[in-house]
C-alpha cells in the first residue's frame, strides 16, 4: 500500500476520507513494521464472542484479543461496573489515598490466589507487575545484607514482557528481544523442561536444574517462571512436576519463586492459577490480562507477608515504584465485577470442558503432513507448524473464513473466551480447520 499524500496541506482531508490508509501510515501495532506489510483489519464493534468489521462482517474470536477477554466483549456486568464507578470518580492518585474499589479488590484476590500470598501492589499491566516482582526481589535480597545476589534466574523459551527488564529474562536467543542483545541486563538461564504436561521430568532435567541452582545459589535473586505454560515463548506445555522441584531448590538456597500468572491465571489451564496443578505456592505473583476482562490495561503483583517485612524493616523501606494510574478506580471496580464473574462461573471448570472438546475437534489436524503437532490445555489449543506461518495469506483466509485469532511464528493457536458456548467451540474449531485446509492447499 503506497502514501497517497501528496503535501501537507491536504494531509487532513485525507485522513478523513481514508481512515484506513491513516493506520497503514501513521499507526504503529504490536511487533510490526511501519508501514506494514499488511493492512490492519478495521473492527466496528465487539459482542459477545463477536468481532464485527467495518464492512460488516462478524468473525468469531479465538484469541480473547491477546487472552485478556474472558467474559467476551460487551458484557452488562463489566460495562454497569464502570458506569456506576466513573459516576463518582474515574481516578485518584494512589499516593497518600486509598479508595474503595482498590481495597474491595484486594480482598477479593487474597480470597482466591494461592496461600500465603498477602501483599498487593498494583500496576499498569503485565511488564510493569513483572518488573515490580523484579524489583522486591532485589531489594529482598538487600534487605538480607546480601547484594551479591542481583541476577534473576529463569528457564530458556519464556516471555515476561516488553520492558527493559522483562526483556532480559526473555529467551536471550530465540525470544522476540534478541535484537537488543547485549544492551540488556545479563540474567542466568537454565534449560526449559521438557514438552509434555502429563510428561515426567527427564533425570537429566531434574539434575540439570538442582547443579544450576548449586553453582549459582550466591547469584540469584529471584527465579521467574510461567507455570504450566510457557506462552509466547512458544506455547509449550511442561509437567508441574518441574515446579514442585522448583519451589524445594528457591527453598533450600533462599531464592524467592516468581510465578508469572499474568496469561495463565483465573481458570485459563482448569484451574483457577496454573501453580496450583503442582500444589505450590509462590513468593510472588504476577496476574494480569483476564483481570479486568479486557475492559482496561491493569495487572498486579502479589507477594508473601514475608517478602514485604523484609524490605519494610530494611534501609531500603520503601518498594520504589509508583505509577502515576496505580490503583485506578475504574480498572478495580471492572476487576472485582470480573472475578466475581470468574468465580460465579466457574470458570476452572468451565475451562476443563472446553478442552475436552478442543481435543477432540483439533486433534484431526495432526494428519496433516504441514502440522508437527497438536497440543491442548485447558482453554488453549496449539497446532504447530513445520513452518513458519506466512502472515499476510493467513490473514486473508481468517476474514474469507469469519474467524480472528493471531498466530506467530510456527504457532497457530487459539485461547478463545472461557464463556464460548459448545456450539460456538465447534463453529470456532470448525473455521479454523477450514482456514488451514484453505492453507496448506492453495
Amino acid at each position: 500500500m503506497q502514501n497517497n499524500y501528496s503535501n501537507p496541506q491536504n494531509q487532513n482531508s485525507d485522513n478523513n476520507a481514508n481512515s484506513d490508509n491513516f493506520d497503514h501510515n501513521h499507526l504503529w501495532h504490536p511487533y510490526a513494521s511501519l508501514p506494514p506489510s499488511y493492512p490492519n483489519l478495521v473492527i466496528d464493534k465487539a459482542d459477545g464472542v463477536y468481532l464485527y468489521t467495518a464492512s460488516g462482517d462478524a468473525l468469531i474470536d479465538g484469541m480473547s484479543s491477546w487472552w485478556a477477554a474472558t467474559h467476551g466483549y460487551n458484557h452488562p456486568k463489566l460495562n454497569a461496573a464502570i458506569t456506576n464507578q466513573l459516576s463518582s470518580m474515574a481516578h485518584v492518585m494512589f499516593g497518600g489515598l486509598t479508595h474503595q474499589p482498590a481495597i474491595d479488590l484486594g480482598q477479593k484476590l487474597l480470597s482466591i490466589v494461592p496461600k500465603g500470598l498477602d501483599a498487593i501492589f498494583y500496576a499498569d499491566s503485565g511488564s510493569i507487575a513483572v518488573e515490580v516482582a523484579l524489583k522486591m526481589a532485589l531489594q529482598y535480597q538487600l534487605s538480607q545484607n546480601k547484594p551479591e545476589r542481583k541476577q534473576i534466574a529463569t528457564t530458556r523459551s519464556g516471555y515476561y514482557g516488553d520492558t527493559w527488564h522483562a526483556m532480559s529474562i526473555c529467551d536471550p536467543v530465540t525470544g522476540m528481544h534478541s535484537i537488543y542483545g547485549k544492551q540488556l541486563p545479563v540474567q542466568l538461564f537454565t534449560d526449559k523442561p521438557e514438552n509434555g504436561f502429563d510428561t515426567p521430568l527427564s533425570t537429566d532435567i531434574k539434575q540439570r536444574l538442582i547443579e544450576f541452582f548449586k553453582q549459582n545459589q550466591y547469584l540469584i535473586s529471584a527465579f521467574i517462571i510461567e507455570p504450566v505454560v510457557q506462552g509466547a515463548g512458544g506455547m509449550r506445555f511442561y509437567s508441574p512436576e518441574y515446579l514442585t522441584l522448583l519451589r524445594e531448590l528457591c527453598d533450600k538456597y533462599d531464592v524467592l519463586l516468581i510465578a508469572d500468572e499474568i496469561a495463565t491465571g483465573f481458570g485459563r489451564t482448569g484451574k483457577m492459577f496454573a501453580c496450583e496443578h503442582a500444589n505450590i505456592s509462590p513468593d510472588i505473583m504476577t496476574v494480569g490480562k483476564a483481570l479486568t476482562g479486557g475492559y482496561m490495561t491493569f495487572a498486579a503483583t502479589i507477594c508473601q507477608r514475608h517478602v514485604a517485612e523484609h524490605i519494610a524493616n530494611s534501609e531500603y523501606s520503601a518498594l520504589m515504584h509508583g505509577p502515576t494510574f496505580m490503583g485506578n478506580p475504574l480498572a478495580c471496580s471492572v476487576a472485582l465485577s470480573s472475578i466475581e464473574l470468574i468465580i460465579d462461573g466457574d470458570y476452572p471448570k468451565r475451562a476443563r470442558h472446553i478442552e475436552s472438546q478442543l481435543k477432540r475437534y483439533l486433534q484431526p489436524l495432526a494428519e496433516y503432513e504441514q502440522v508437527t503437532d497438536v497440543r491442548v490445555l485447558g482453554a488453549i489449543g496449539v497446532v504447530e507448524l513445520s513452518d513458519a506461518v506466512d502472515m499476510p495469506r493467513f490473514q486473508r483466509l481468517l476474514i474469507e473464513n469469519k474467524v480472528w485469532i493471531r498466530p506467530f511464528g510456527k504457532l497457530v493457536y487459539i485461547m478463545p473466551p472461557i464463556i464460548m458456548t459448545d456450539d460456538e467451540i465447534l463453529i470456532l474449531c470448525d473455521r479454523l480447520k477450514q482456514v488451514l485446509a484453505d492453507y496448506f492447499n492453495p
